[in-house]
């Protein structure tokens, strides 16, 4: 198989120095999706299937299950900025091949549980390696490869999330008919082999395979930048001059736009986290649906997701994400209210439009804003201390419903407060502006 460069090299035309190949980063985008995809419907949204067998075969309570999910976003939180470190030190591919390694351990583990503390052991294993092969991997990955066509780009390869959800019929059929347990080694194989063979088309940078940042020409990128003669600034490579603009991590923190953005994005969360930690146990234990039926609604949820993403990615590139952001809340707490007080389907269904297209909406466009508010030079740290802030949703909203619903035996209180807490997420979007650029350092 030739080397992406000679690909290149023989894709360019006489005297027109013009790449003919095609852009290495849409590729980026269709991995990080693929792999997105393989670990969000095994592991992430297939979590609250099992959670449904593990509760009727050891009894387990409401807020143990619920521990086990925030223990998830605890760990991915507190591997944020270690990862983040990694990703810029080592490049995405080194870092997916742990994680596949990882994820496939620990789900065979898991296939094995029979206590409460083998459950968090080993699903902190099966965390730790969803976390360095998923989200925060393929969102660094495609930053470093996309400026202008960032939001369409960042939104193509997170729909491997909502995606992930077309997997969940195929693994509520595996759980019914063959155990939880067979599921799960089974999983892990799936895992590894996959994520596997897709690290290898992650590339770190344009200029490891002879690009540039949009698949755009040196002259090309030189002239819209400098507005000067392609002769005059061709030896200046765009990576070079993002350099002297982009925020480092400590330049960053010490914008209000940094907290602002990570404070939202953390309330936010409070209703993704606890709808996906009780979602098919609400459905089935106090709405009547059975667990296909909850798995169905969870899949239209993702689709849901998905067109919202496609959406919001399309509108990104067009007009202020800031401003997408802050509607894509009041869809989310719209939706919450229809969800928690619906006392018929149709009105527990009419949830999935509005919680689904706003988690499509908010989620890519707020890495594009990140991205377009600090630069990409040091986006992997920057990103990885954002999770541990974001932690704290994903990890209370489930705690904070579970302990709720043990207590008053129903889920109408907890859901109410992670609603109320996730719209703040609209005054703290509303106060994320664009911070001014730091000094050049030369």
């Amino acid at each position: 198989m030739p080397a992406p460069h000679d690909e290149l090299e023989r894709g360019r035309s006489a005297g027109e120095g013009t790449p003919k190949a095609v852009f290495w980063g849409w590729r980026i985008v269709i991995t990080g999706a693929l792999t997105q995809t393989v670990v969000s419907g095994l592991i992430q949204h297939a979590y609250t299937n099992y959670s449904v067998l593990l509760r009727e075969e050891f009894g387990w309570s409401t807020t143990l299950i619920a521990f086990g999910f925030a223990m998830n976003r605890l760990e991915s939180g507190l591997l944020g900025p270690v990862q983040g470190w990694m990703l810029d030190r080592f490049g995405p591919r080194a870092v997916m091949r742990i994680g596949a390694v990882l994820m496939a351990v620990g789900l065979m583990l898991f296939s094995t549980l029979q206590t409460p503390f083998q459950f968090f052991a080993y699903y902190l294993i099966v965390a730790l390696g969803a976390s360095l092969a998923g989200f925060i991997t393929v969102v660094t990955a495609v930053v470093n490869w996309f400026e202008r066509r960032r939001s369409v780009a960042l939104a193509l390869a997170q729909a491997g999330f909502p995606l992930g959800g077309v997997l969940t019929p195929a693994v509520v059929y595996s759980l019914t008919e063959f155990g939880w347990r067979r599921t799960a080694f089974g999983s892990a194989w799936v895992a590894l082999v996959s994520v596997l063979a897709l690290a290898q088309f992650m590339h770190r940078r344009p200029a490891d395979v002879g690009q540039e940042v949009d698949g755009e020409a040196p002259e090309v990128v030189d002239n819209a930048r400098h507005d000067e003669p392609a002769a005059s600034s061709s030896s200046t490579s765009r990576s070079s001059t993002r350099a002297s603009r982009d925020f480092t991590l400590a330049e960053a923190v010490r914008t209000r736009a940094f907290w602002m953005l990570n404070f939202g994005h953390a309330t936010a969360l409070l209703v993704v986290g606890a709808t996906m930690a009780h979602l098919s146990i609400y459905l089935t234990e106090e709405q009547g649906f059975s667990l296909q039926q909850a798995g169905l609604l969870g899949t239209a949820l993702l689709m849901a997701q998905l067109v919202g993403q496609m959406g919001g990615g399309w509108f990104g590139d067009r007009m202020s994400k800031q401003y997408l952001v802050m509607w894509a809340m009041v869809g989310h707490v719209v939706g919450m209210v229809l969800f928690t007080f619906g006392t018929t389907p149709w009105m527990v269904w009419l949830f999935v439009p509005f919680h689904g297209l706003a988690w499509g909406v908010r989620g890519p466009l707020l890495q594009a804003i990140r991205a377009d508010y600090f630069g990409s030079s040091s986006f992997g740290r920057i990103m990885g201390w954002s999770a541990l802030i974001m932690m704290f949703g994903t990890m209370s909203g489930p705690i904070i419903v579970g302990l709720l619903r043990d207590v008053t035996g129903t889920y109408t209180l907890g859901f109410s407060v992670v609603t109320v807490g996730a719209s703040l997420a609209i005054g703290f979007f509303a106060l994320a502006s664009k911070p001014s650029l730091p000094v050049s350092r030369t």
